[in-house]
């Protein structure tokens, strides 16, 4: 015979209002989302200069490298530019499991 649990569902959602100082933390990481798209965009200067430093002067390593860096920067800031539809999208299939 199966024991049946004697305690009902378990309902807990994020509280924003649970700690002190979530909004400052808010607002910090809001500052490193805009660092991090910043530095994306500082990244992908960088390697397209490298790439046509690359291709200009026939040394195919360093415009692989730069062509690497471009997608690399791509990459960073789609994911930074995106973090919160992530985070928002995987939360609430968390939610459904």
């Amino acid at each position: 015979m199966p024991i049946q649990p004697t305690l009902a569902g378990v309902n807990i959602s994020p509280n924003a209002s649970g700690l002190p100082g979530i909004n400052e933390l808010q607002n910090i990481v809001g500052a490193l989302l805009t660092i991090g798209l910043v530095a994306s965009v500082a990244g992908l200067v960088i390697a397209a200069i490298v790439w046509a430093l690359g291709s200009h002067s026939s040394n195919p390593v360093l415009a692989g490298r730069g062509k690497t860096g471009v997608l690399v920067a791509f990459a960073a800031a789609a994911l930074t530019g995106g973090a919160i539809v992530l985070i928002n999208f995987f939360a609430s299939a968390g939610g459904q499991l």
